[in-house]
């Protein structure tokens, strides 16, 4: 595909290359004080990939998240702590706890799930100290763990499952086992270059005994392959040094996807396996279809005259049933067919619709087998088809789990969380009193098998009836945002796209479990939003794969543009660009192959421009080759920047009569993530582009002062990683910002230098916004919520202040209250306010930075010794101080 094989992916050194100079970056930062306050939300939870609880007190456990890191509580779930914040790695594939130590802590980097958006990681930590300190323990090029085992008695023994790259092939994948905790690791089973290893258990009574399952998987940009002929069991009866090949009675061959394993601990030689089944359903075993019903593959194979002869009503029924515009009508459809305007077989694909794709394809799906005999022997014990468990997509789940004392008591987890107590034959459902769905981890208490720990999509839930009820436990700042916008609300209000959890609103001022909680405003997996800045309650927003809807104005609407009958259906991104004019808010555009604009606020739309992608057909099951950045210049109206996922970038100055490709020598190939129209310059536009789904994991940021006839690179001093988002500050034309893979990053000098903004954590950094009024910038992190921060000083530090020794600012107004200082009981403490003093140095200070306090008249009031700069160039510092 367009020499897209030269695109190398990133090797194992300079990925951890990559981890060590955000590190150091953020020992030097400058940011290091600035304040950055979290503004959340938690109350939706996010994607948990693992649990690990202390095998002494299950009060202490730790919570991985598939991109926020891992949270530590000792109080049973009532609060969670970070502690990985320090590794500058929020990817995580599974923890372990060594039962000998519970001191000693484990942790593979790099979700195991194979989405769109599991990170890659760099390799093995390790804590000795529960979590307080971590150290990496090799394995880097291992990208994504699928399972840690702890050897039972001796903690210098572990085992790690590797699924390795994601996008492309590696050979770090397979089974590795240290002996020496983790200084040298040995490769004990390898299948090939396209297989790793997603599960692996440990026969509880004999540690010489273990399982793994394999899985052969290939993601691309355009197409997910999650079954193959690597998929299989193996079984070690010598601690993992050597392995056999364990399926007999258990399918195999190409359509062998996912299989999660689990072992009885009561009795270790009956085990399960929950496989994700990709063969499809002969016509037998599917859905039974009514006679005389008409479907879309009826239209495949019909002649002209066979399709005139229809029923109008018959056939109007079909066409609105299956959601065609109402401008198609029966006899319009059959006139335009009689006139040979298009093909009959155009009713059948006229819907090339991801999502139907994604949930109505016949396939076996999930099954449970069941060996009595350690695995030599497998058969399948669910008694009848497990329907919306996993639908098409059971490379997202995996995990199976029995109960610690009857083996006949089994849970499985997909969209739904099933039990079952005979043996796997019949199902119940335990997610139905208020859990998400979506469900990557459970644990079951081995004193108490009526005690569970679950982790979803939604998050952390409890239960203590074996499922009957749960407790939500969402405390954490850990929700995976694809976007954010803001209102002209006072304060405002900041609006996100979160994956699997929908929309949401909450205030600019809110505190994490504290104050004003978020709302949620609509499903799916939320993507853009643009709010009216006349009408805060008039939102347009969606969900994945271009379904959009105007809110605020009676029942929802959607909005989203159709093609005509006969044309290309219209191929929409998982996360397909929608943006307002910055010149008429009822003025909307949106991004499948081509460009739709709507003058109407939604009514209608109008395609303003060709296909802009390569238009690149592969046979794949994801839609490629469309439309993923879009921006309009502010200076004139019609004057829009666009750009794909398969590396085009165009301009058009007139309102989409003329496109011009402006890709130049910017890197072919690569995703463009990121677009904008200088707010300062009609010539100049900002570009973000990315290797991601080529395991390429360089930063591509460039800009153009010339309408895009020729490029700056503005990498400067940044870190090799992914780059999300680009974004000029709206005051300031030298403050940049860039939002990463692993961090928030900021320049002063526009691009030359870059800063690592250390209040926000080093996860995902999506997407940005600085408010027009206000001048805050917020942050939406892919794992670790919403960050806001005042950039009004940032805005002031021209390149003119380089000279300048220091630079105080005014601290913001605090209203006093006569009791300040009090103590109201003496079991309270005194309420005394606190605000901070910004100050920039721009020259190397020497000694410390004095600050005094005085009133109107000039009188002292306090003395304070701040914190030295500690280099010639420019510092930013905060220091708190008492009114």
């Amino acid at each position: 595909f367009f020499g897209v094989a030269q695109i190398k992916p990133s090797t194992p050194k300079e990925i951890l290359q990559t981890r060590q100079k955000i590190e150091a970056m953020s020992k030097a930062s400058i940011f290091k004080e600035y304040p950055v306050r979290s503004i959340g939300p938690v109350v939706q939870g996010a994607r948990i990939t693992d649990l690990a609880v202390h095998p002494e007190n299950p009060k202490i456990f730790y919570v991985a998240y598939a991109s926020g890191g891992i949270y530590k509580t000792t109080d049973n779930g009532i609060t969670l702590v970070p502690v990985f914040d320090q590794t500058f790695e929020q990817g995580i594939g599974d923890i372990a706890i060594s039962p000998t130590n519970p001191d000693i802590i484990w942790v593979g980097s790099g979700e195991n799930n194979s989405s769109r958006s599991s990170y890659a990681g760099s390799g093995i930590y390790k804590s000795e100290d529960g979590g307080k300190s971590w150290s990496h323990s090799g394995l880097t090029g291992t990208q994504h763990t699928g399972r840690i085992i702890t050897h039972p008695s001796n903690p210098d023994i572990v085992w790690v499952a590797a699924m390795g790259n994601l996008y492309t092939s590696n050979k770090e994948r397979g089974v590795y086992k240290t002996v020496d905790r983790g200084r040298t690791w040995e490769k004990t089973l390898f299948i090939d270059e396209h297989t790793g290893v997603i599960d692996m258990i440990i026969n509880p009574q004999n540690p010489d005994q273990l399982w793994v399952s394999s899985w052969e998987r290939t993601r691309k940009a355009w197409n997910f392959d999650g079954d193959g002929k690597g998929s299989a069991i193996y079984t070690s009866n010598d601690g993992g040094e050597t392995w056999t090949y364990a399926i007999k009675g258990f399918p195999a061959g190409e359509k062998v996807g996912r299989i999660g394993i689990a072992v009885s601990p009561s009795h270790p030689h009956i085990l399960y396996a929950l496989l994700d089944n990709q063969e499809e359903m002969p016509d037998s075993e599917a859905d039974s279809i009514p006679p005389d019903s008409l479907v879309f593959k009826s239209y495949v194979d019909m002649d002209k005259k066979a399709f005139l002869a229809i029923d109008d009503a018959r056939l109007d029924t079909f066409l609105r049933h299956n959601g065609f515009p109402e401008k198609y009508e029966a006899k319009q459809v059959k006139s335009d067919v009689r006139d040979n305007k298009y093909p009959v077989s155009a009713l059948a694909n006229y819907f090339g619709d991801a999502n139907e794709a994604l949930f109505k394809t016949r396939i076996k799906g999930a099954e449970v087998y069941r060996s009595d005999n350690a695995g030599e022997t497998w058969a399948k014990v669910n008694e009848y088809e497990l329907k919306g468990v996993y639908h098409t997509y059971g490379y997202y789940f995996g995990e199976i789990r029995v109960a610690p004392d009857n083996p006949d008591k089994i849970y499985i987890t997909g969209v739904p969380l099933l039990f079952s107590e005979d043996g796997g034959k019949t199902y119940t459902q335990l997610d139905t009193f208020r859990v998400h769905g979506d469900h990557h981890a459970l644990w079951i208490d081995p004193r108490d098998s009526e005690h569970l720990i679950l982790g979803n999509d939604g998050g952390l839930y409890v239960s203590y009836d074996e499922g009957k009820h749960w407790l939500k436990l969402n405390t954490t700042a850990t929700g995976q945002f694809y976007t954010v916008a803001v209102d002209m609300a006072v304060p405002y209000n900041v609006y996100g796209g979160l994956q699997d959890n929908g929309v949401m609103k909450g205030s600019s001022r809110s505190v994490p479990n504290r104050r004003s909680p978020w709302k949620r405003i609509w499903g799916g997996d939320g993507m853009y939003i643009a709010v009216d800045p006349r009408d805060d309650k008039t939102v347009y927003t969606g969900y994945q794969f271009g379904n959009y809807f105007k809110l605020g104005q009676g029942k929802p609407k959607m909005i989203t543009p159709r093609h005509e009958l006969g044309e290309d259906p219209l191929r929409f991104n998982w996360r397909s660009p929608l943006i307002m004019s910055p010149h008429n808010p009822d003025i909307l555009y949106l991004g499948a192959q081509r460009v739709y604009r709507t003058v109407d606020g939604g009514e209608s739309w109008d395609p303003i421009s060709p296909d802009l992608t390569t238009n690149y057909k592969p046979a794949g099951n994801v839609p490629y080759s469309t439309l993923t950045a879009l921006s309009e210049s502010s200076f004139a109206f019609g004057m829009i920047w666009a750009g794909t996922d398969d590396g085009q970038v165009y301009l058009t100055k007139n309102g989409g009569a003329d496109w011009i490709k402006v890709t130049g020598k910017l890197p072919p190939q690569r995703w463009v993530s990121s677009i904008q129209a200088s707010p300062h310059d009609e010539q100049t536009a900002f570009v973000a582009l990315n290797g991601y789904r080529n395991d390429e994991f360089k930063t591509y940021i460039y800009k153009t002062e010339d309408f895009g006839h020729s490029w700056t690179d503005l990498k400067g001093n940044l870190p090799e990683d992914v780059v999300n988002i680009l974004l000029q500050d709206p005051v300031n034309p030298n403050l940049l910002y860039v939002g990463m893979d692993h961090g928030t990053f900021i320049s002063l000098d526009g691009g030359k230098s870059w800063h690592l903004l250390n209040g926000v954590p080093a996860a995902a950094s999506y997407d940005m916004v600085v408010h027009p009024r206000d001048n805050e910038l917020v942050v939406a992190t892919h794992g670790r919520s919403m960050y806001a921060m005042d950039v009004k000083p940032l805005q002031e530090l021209r390149e003119s202040f380089k000279d300048i020794a220091l630079k105080v600012y005014q601290p913001k107004k605090i209203r006093y209250h006569k009791k300040w200082g009090e103590q109201p009981y003496p079991y309270l403490e005194a309420k005394t306010p606190r605000s901070g003093l910004l100050y920039y140095t721009g020259k190397k200070q020497e000694g410390p930075v004095k600050i005094q306090i005085r009133d109107a008249s000039g009188q002292l009031l306090a003395a304070l010794a701040a914190a030295p700069g500690h280099a010639a160039g420019q510092e930013v510092r905060h220091r708190p101080v008492a009114d």
